[in-house]
């Protein structure tokens, strides 16, 4: 294998790459990159057997063939490297020369077919979307995944492709974000999974670079295709990012979206998350709750604790029902107020037992359980 590729796209290639391979490969070779090249193209990818990504990249291929070499070490050296032309050649044995500038590497690799192949798998179910709606939509819902790994279920957010629409689920049993978007749905090809929170964290990091995004997957696994436009041309990528999928049932999340809440308010975004930041300023561990409180076109936000003190924001809403108080974890409201582009958003409340909710005007709500009011 023989080909020249310019630093700065290669560099870019095996960045996209890097972060699925564990700090602790359990076998070495899941700690390299398989380089493959032929026909103009090289061709990049790493797995840890849960999830495995390959990114595409033009190069000048002068012989065809293949190699693995250790990625995070070989993403260093191509960074460092002093000229824009890079020249690969690994036609001998499992070493690969790397020359640039006046800069000679030999890095020591493994055979190409030790490398663990990525799945393939008949796609039971096709869509596509452009790659910012999905983005929007996981970071609306993926800070309330669970981190508790005996809730396995709970980790990672919950796809469902029916009544013409996708719709997205988190929870982690305290609060629950949900959002959905319209989307042509036919019978055949309605389905749903359970998306783990490291490939979600991936699609987070890869999505929004490119136009759109193709959705293939069965009862096992997904695959998600996505196109990376470079704006200056030079460089145009694919990424092809498999993962498996979480196994089991997701709990029936429509249970704890309350039926009835007896209030709404608008409230500033915004004004809103900056007011509970600061009042959070006197919470502690032991402490970390904040008191909501509306009475007569008035919200007053209030935080306390015997080490620090308390804390009084207040923000006028067109509010006219009966005084409620109700207590939060504030970063319960903070998440999604963060996560939120729209500036509108509507909070509704019942009683200081109840779950607040809120929502936007475009299918979008979040569920938060209250606190015991001190």
């Amino acid at each position: 294998m023989k080909f020249k590729i310019n630093r700065d796209h290669f560099a870019t290639g095996l960045q996209q790459v890097l972060n699925v391979v564990g700090a602790r490969a359990t076998m070495p070779i899941l700690s390299n990159v398989l380089i493959q090249a032929e026909d103009g193209q090289l061709s990049l990818t790493t797995t840890n057997l849960d999830l495995g990504i390959r990114c595409r990249i033009q190069a000048e291929v002068e012989k065809p063939g293949g190699i693995t070499l250790p990625v995070r070490k070989l993403a260093t050296i191509v960074k460092a490297l002093p000229n824009s032309d890079v020249e690969v050649d690994a036609s001998s044995g499992n070493q690969a020369k790397i020359t640039s500038g006046g800069s000679l590497f030999r890095i020591m690799g493994i055979a190409e077919d030790e490398f663990p192949p990525l799945p393939s798998f008949a796609d039971q179910h096709i869509f596509e979307m452009p790659q910012d709606e999905l983005l929007n939509m996981l970071k609306s819902v993926s800070y309330a995944q669970s981190q508790d790994e005996n809730r396995y279920i709970l980790n990672g957010v919950y796809f469902v492709f029916g009544e013409d629409k996708l719709t997205l689920v988190a929870t982690d049993g305290r609060r629950l974000g949900l959002i959905s978007r319209d989307m042509e749905v036919t019978e055949e090809n309605a389905g749903k999974l359970i998306l783990p929170a490291k490939t979600v964290n991936e699609l987070e990091r890869l999505l929004g670079q490119g136009k759109d995004v193709k959705i293939t997957f069965s009862d096992r696994q997904v695959a998600f295709e996505i196109q990376i436009d470079d704006e200056d041309g030079g460089l145009v990528e694919t990424i092809y990012l498999v993962s498996k999928i979480v196994e089991g049932n997701y709990p029936n999340y429509k249970q704890v979206i309350p039926k009835e809440t007896e209030n709404r308010v608008k409230v500033e975004r915004e004004l809103l998350s900056e007011c509970v930041q600061r009042a959070a300023l006197v919470t502690s561990d032991k402490n970390n709750s904040i008191k909501l409180k509306l009475g007569n076109n008035l919200l007053e936000i209030m935080g306390s604790s015997p080490e620090y003190g308390e804390s009084h924001e207040s923000m006028a809403i067109a509010y006219e029902g009966g005084e409620v108080q109700v207590a939060f974890n504030p970063g319960f409201l903070l998440d999604p107020l963060r996560a939120l582009s729209k500036d509108e958003v509507y909070f509704e409340f019942k009683d200081e037992l109840s779950p607040g909710v809120f929502k936007t005007l475009d299918s979008f709500l979040c569920v938060i359980m209250p606190l015991r009011l001190n």
